[in-house]
């Protein structure tokens, strides 16, 4: 189809199914080749261009005072054929093409609209790249040819195959589909998508791929039934298809035949609107299909201008006005006569060129669901936009050389690229329309829902749309109460090769299979993991520990020897009970300190030493409740002191029996002299001194300090004291030891002495479990885990002292209070009854 115009824009379309291509040898006389098979779809895109032209024409402000034509072509669905048609726009090869003498002016076309396959494109913008021909497709969706080295004039109004891509991925992420298989159709288109679905899944790491299989041209049963054998077997249960009708209507006789059922498809733009798939037969199988379309739009006038078609009378054999007339004998099935050789597509009855196109039922008419016409509208919008822009250049501030404009008597097409490069304008429908460096346009697409309706009514629903905008993101809108799902119960599949690992595992790879095909393994303790497929369990802070269900962290108990429990209310208990012991037990002395019993037993070192236990008896309060540093450090020094200061007591209450049993014998008065009061009072300051000079060295050089142990236990943390210097408390400890020895060896050389109430046998039993305790606490602390050391230190305390209060203190009481006879200086002194 031909017009004349100032500019020609050239096109190439899909008309007929078939061809025969003839013999181009040299030596054969140039043939045209013969297609039948009539595509009314694509006879509609041949017309909406011309309707394009048309319009633009019409308006004023753009393109003023100047015509655009149009060279249509017919490719047949065949490579060759054509490329042979677009070298024939583009080197002006037909007759009425006439250049002047001097071979200056425009070249025969200015621009072409197409192809429809990415490989046509492929080959065709090749070699029209190489001049800088221009050339916007409508339908080629192959990435490969956004490579602007490869194909630096071509541009498309249909998003590629990568975008495509995109938009499954974000389909099959958002219903959380992460094992599908893939068919795609053995071409660039097939071969392309497939390479870029799987870099782009592998880099989102949302899904993964359970088989990839490539459709067979033509009919090859033995690999149909492999292919469909393979989708049976596998666990994936979504499908995504890369692939033409032609492939699909090979594929489903296969699926029928098998019967597989329970399949989720996926639909590549090139087959979401196949009507020939749309039958009950078939809709059992492929209902709920979800397929990515080509975006609607609207066109308003065609409707009017496709009813305007009228065939040519006058039988004229040039090939533009038979596909008119083909067009025409499709529609009524009927036959022009004579019929043009070759070229006739009805029968029966003859044309009358008068048939009513309104009175027939035909796809011609139906401008509901434009959407390869809309890309073809917008083609040719942009190839017009962008030869305005060139012409409304203003001399000497144009883009090209010397800042020099393009003219329309020396319009070369690499001028329009540039030009085209920079279109931007929005059409009657809303969409904006521009081009990326790539030469791709603003990606959008329509999602389309295969629905089987009650009735038996076979509805392809838009159910939403994904598009890319400006700046780069990409958005998904569905509308999933408008899904209809071909399972039971109505709702999307789940394909997944293994669940989902909850909060608290993590994912472990099956060895040999795909990183989606995994086991859950719990996260061990003191790691968690807060998310859903977790790669990897992540440590726990020092305080804290992993929960029970392995999915959050929780602070660490808490472990010190506390008031709240058990056993320390029993140790605070019974170290009330022997403080409040110690000040019964000095009521009493002070009550009776006149008494005999009293006055003979050195009543100030008595009460001196009664302090020194109520002191041992409060010091063990200092080890019970949470460490803090003044407790720390407070609790070994008053601990050293009190019971130093109780020990020297007794060792000078011993040295004073031992002294009074000598001045007792003849010449021993003298020994006294050196037991007097105040040298009692002095030693025992003496000896305490020591003990407090011991622990302000330990504090000064190295203090005890609270620390948070975690070695014990991994789930809680134990609070302890740690003493700091290790030597400095073997010190403290072997002080004591060493007073507490002394006074057992010197009330052991005293146990024999004749009173009746003899003192120094007191000592040496109250010394003896004194020594008794300690040697076993060493052992026992050593071997003491966190609060555990501190009640072992608490009970040796409370155990010594209580036998300190109980040896020296017990029978002292009992005479006082039960036998107060004995409390006599006589019964004192005498050595009793004997027999």
């Amino acid at each position: 189809m031909n017009k004349a115009g100032d500019v020609v824009l050239g096109g190439l379309f899909e008309i007929h199914f078939f061809s025969v291509f003839p013999d181009l040898s040299f030596t054969s006389e140039p043939q045209q080749p013969t297609c039948h098979g009539f595509d009314i779809l694509g006879y509609r895109q041949v017309q909406t261009m011309a309707f394009a032209i048309e319009e633009i024409n019409r308006n004023s402000k753009l393109l003023p005072n100047l015509s655009l034509g149009y060279s249509l072509y017919d490719n047949c669905v065949k490579l060759g054929i054509g490329f042979r048609a677009a070298m024939s726009m583009a080197s002006g090869q037909e007759e009425h093409i006439v250049l002047d003498d001097n071979c200056v002016g425009s070249p025969p076309v200015m621009g072409i609209v197409g192809d429809s396959s990415s490989t046509r494109s492929i080959a065709i913008s090749s070699v029209l790249g190489l001049y800088r021909v221009p050339m916007v497709s409508y339908f080629a969706t192959c990435s490969c040819l956004s490579d602007r080295q490869k194909f630096p004039s071509f541009f498309r109004t249909i998003p590629s195959d990568a975008f495509q891509v995109s938009a499954m991925i974000q389909i099959i992420k958002h219903f959380g589909w992460t094992w599908v298989g893939l068919l795609i159709s053995d071409d660039d288109y097939g071969l392309h998508a497939a390479r870029s679905f799987e870099n782009d899944l592998s880099q989102s790491g949302y899904g993964c791929l359970a088989y990839l299989e490539i459709l067979p041209w033509g009919y090859d049963p033995a690999e149909q039934k492999r292919i469909v054998d393979v989708m049976k077997k596998s666990t994936a249960h979504v499908v995504i298809v890369f692939a033409h009708e032609s492939h699909m209507i090979d594929l489903m006789e296969e699926v029928v035949r098998q019967n597989v059922t329970g399949l989720q498809w996926l639909a590549s733009e090139a087959w979401s609107a196949a009507a020939v798939l749309q039958t009950p037969r078939l809709m059992q199988y492929l209902g709920g299909t979800l397929g990515i379309a080509i975006r609607r739009g609207e066109i308003p006038g065609l409707r009017d201008f496709l009813l305007q078609t009228r065939p040519n009378l006058n039988h004229d054999k040039r090939y533009g006005n038979n596909m008119v007339n083909q067009f025409w004998e499709f529609t009524f099935q009927c036959r022009f006569a004579p019929p043009p050789a070759g070229w006739v597509e009805g029968g029966g009855a003859l044309c009358t060129g008068q048939e009513d196109l309104e009175t027939v039922e035909t796809e011609f008419l139906d401008t509901t669901d434009l959407r390869p016409e809309y890309n073809v509208y917008k083609a040719v919008y942009a190839l017009a936009y962008a030869l305005d822009d060139m012409l409304q250049c203003e001399p000497g501030r144009g883009p090209f050389n010397k800042h020099s404009c393009g003219s329309l008597q020396k319009l070369e097409p690499w001028q329009l690229v540039h030009y085209l490069q920079k279109v931007n304008f929005t059409t009657s429908f809303g969409d904006q329309v521009s081009f990326d460096e790539n030469g791709d346009a603003l990606p959008i697409y329509d999602i389309m829902n295969w629905q089987w309706l009650p009735d038996g009514r076979i509805k392809v629903q838009n159910v939403g749309d994904v598009k890319r905008s400006a700046t780069g993101g990409e958005a998904l809108k569905l509308n999933e109460e408008r899904i209809f799902w071909n399972f039971e119960p109505k709702k999307p599949p789940r394909s997944v090769c293994s669940d989902s690992c909850p909060p608290g595992t993590r994912t472990m790879r099956k060895k040999g299979e795909p990183e989606c095909c995994f086991d859950c393994i719990p996260c061990s303790e003191g790691k968690i993991s807060n998310k859903t497929n977790s790669m990897e369990c992540t440590s726990c802070q020092e305080d804290f520990w992993s929960s029970p269900q392995r999915d959050h962290c929780v602070p660490k108990r808490t472990e010190f020897l506390s008031y709240h429990e058990p056993l320390g209310i029993c140790l605070t208990t019974a170290s009330l009970l022997g403080t409040f012991i110690c000040a019964v037990v000095l009521g009493i002395f002070i009550y009776h300190r006149s008494t005999p019993i009293v006055r003979a037993n050195n009543s100030e070192l008595s009460f001196q030493l009664l302090l020194s236990l109520k002191l041992c008896f409060l010091c063990s309060l200092l080890f019970i409740g949470r460490p803090r540093l003044w407790t720390c450090q407070l609790r070994h020094a008053a601990f050293g002191i009190s019971f130093v200061l109780c020990v020297s007591c007794i060792l000078v209450k011993t040295m004073v029996v031992l002294a009074v049993f000598k001045a007792s014998k003849p010449g021993g008065e003298s020994s006294l002299k050196w037991f007097g009061a105040t040298q009692q009072r002095g030693t025992v300051l003496l000896l305490t001194f020591i003990q407090a000079g011991i622990c302000t060295a330990w504090l000064l050089s190295s203090s005890p300090a609270p620390h948070k142990n975690t070695q014990y236990h991994n789930d809680k943390i134990v609070y302890e004291c740690v003493v700091g210097s290790t030597v400095a408390f073997a010190v403290l400890l072997g002080y004591i030891g060493l007073l507490a020895i002394l006074s057992f060896l010197t009330a052991f050389l005293a146990r024999n002495l004749p009173d009746s109430f003899n003192e120094a046998k007191l000592i040496t039993f109250s010394m003896l479990i004194f020594c008794a305790v300690w040697v076993a606490f060493v052992p026992a602390y050593i071997s003491s885990p966190g609060k555990h050391a501190d009640a072992v230190e608490v009970f040796a305390i409370l155990a010594s002292s209580f036998g300190l209060l109980g040896a020296l203190f017990g029978p002292k009481c009992y005479i006082i209070l039960l036998r107060p006879e004995r409390n006599t200086k006589k019964a004192i002194m005498s050595r009793g009854v004997t027999k």
